[in-house]
């Protein structure tokens, strides 16, 4: 067994490391759909790749181990375990949900869980008393980002957690952004955390994948029959891929920070900028809470520009930075979330919580941090309208 203290260490050689048979020091890829079995209820411990396939459980292993949790579920996509997670809950059942999150997460609750009757609250989980006063008798979960997406606000999930557990319901927090290198909720009191892994975890922009994390023994179990029974479970070639990816989070991860605070910081000086959200800035929303649950504040930054300056031709015009969806590679993307990542949910719906048309979102990648901020600064520079 491998001995180590610290979480870099466990990025590389934790969960099921390497292979026994023939001493390689990667899990291999079992691209196998079936195992022959050696009679009737005999086997090896594997039988179908729907239900278990060894690359599968090694990256569930480590994921599991870097959460703090017990068992991990490895999903196609990171909707793939969101569904897997809503389909602990049943017809009547009520899910409370951060007033920014992810669109996807919204649409699929919205479009699709809708239509069983599981209903959902949109709150602003970063006020206690809110999110208390919404826990009505047929709420079953409370689902939070933090921070959330694109408006990086922070929730206490400590306090979120406990509120969980007075009620007697379940806290999920999707910990996309911030990764087990950053950030732990299940330490802090949740009972569930998802990832979309196709961010940070893999972190290079070349796989799809979804991932679900308990401590809890009938949560595993429940989740085990809903992750074979549905079957969106991540392919070998790509759980491969993703343990690569999770080998130098964080690596990356510092790099990754280390940029973005710079541009935080510099964004919030430059003259054409209207407002920077970043929780690792000391006057942002729930900075010291941040400060409290997570290592920092993350690589992703929100920001507009005032009035004079078109966002259209922002875009246009960055040579660097690459206007795309997804974020969490190495390189770093740009979007708009109103017609991009969040168009899902209805103008309404965004302009009161706040993701207007002027938002732009960036997830600052590991690049050279001269050749970013000279990126950024000549293509807000263009943008200026009246000059």
């Amino acid at each position: 067994m491998k001995s180590y203290k610290h979480i870099e260490s466990a990025f590389i050689q934790g969960g099921i490391y390497g292979d026994k048979t023939t001493g390689a020091v990667n899990v291999p890829i079992y691209q196998t759909s079936t195992y022959e079995q050696s009679g009737l209820g005999e086997n090896t411990g594997w039988e179908y790749s729907r239900t278990g396939n060894p690359t599968r459980a090694a990256v569930e292993a480590l994921i599991a181990e870097l959460e703090g949790g017990t068992h991990g579920f490895a999903f196609a996509s990171g909707m793939a375990a969101i569904a897997a997670a809503l389909n602990l809950f049943k017809s009547g059942d009520r899910v409370v949900i951060s007033s920014n999150v992810y669109g996807g997460t919204f649409r699929i609750l919205d479009k699709i869980f809708k239509n069983f009757k599981l209903e959902y609250t949109i709150v602003d989980t970063t006020n206690l008393d809110n999110l208390e006063n919404a826990l009505t008798p047929d709420v079953k979960a409370i689902l939070i980002e933090s921070p959330a997406n694109p408006l990086l606000t922070v929730t206490d999930l400590a306090g979120a957690s406990a509120l969980s557990k007075k009620h007697g319901i379940l806290t999920i927090v999707d910990n996309t952004f911030m990764t087990p290198y950053l950030q732990r909720p299940l330490e802090l009191g949740a009972d569930i955390v998802v990832h979309s892994a196709t961010k940070y975890l893999g972190g290079h922009s070349d796989l799809i994948a979804g991932l679900v994390v308990v401590k809890d023994e009938r949560l595993a179990e429940r989740l085990a029959f809903i992750q074979n029974a549905t079957g969106g479970v991540l392919a070998p070639f790509d759980s491969f891929l993703l343990i690569r990816g999770i080998k130098t989070l964080a690596v990356r991860l510092d790099r990754h920070v280390q940029n973005a605070e710079t541009i935080a910081a510099r964004l919030k000086e430059n003259r054409a900028v209207k407002k920077v959200y970043y929780p690792g800035l000391p006057d942002a929303q729930g900075y010291e809470i941040n400060k409290r649950q997570a290592k920092n504040g993350g690589a992703v930054i929100s920001f507009e520009l005032k009035e004079n300056y078109d966002i259209k031709k922002f875009f246009r015009s960055l040579h660097l930075i690459a206007l795309a969806e997804s974020l969490g590679g190495i390189e770093s993307l740009v979007c708009h979330p109103a017609t991009m990542t969040h168009a899902s949910i209805p103008y309404e719906i965004r302009q009161k919580v706040g993701i207007t048309d002027g938002l732009i979102r960036l997830s600052v990648g590991i690049e050279h941090i001269d050749d970013l901020l000279s990126d950024l600064e000549q293509a807000i520079k263009e943008s200026e309208t009246i000059k």
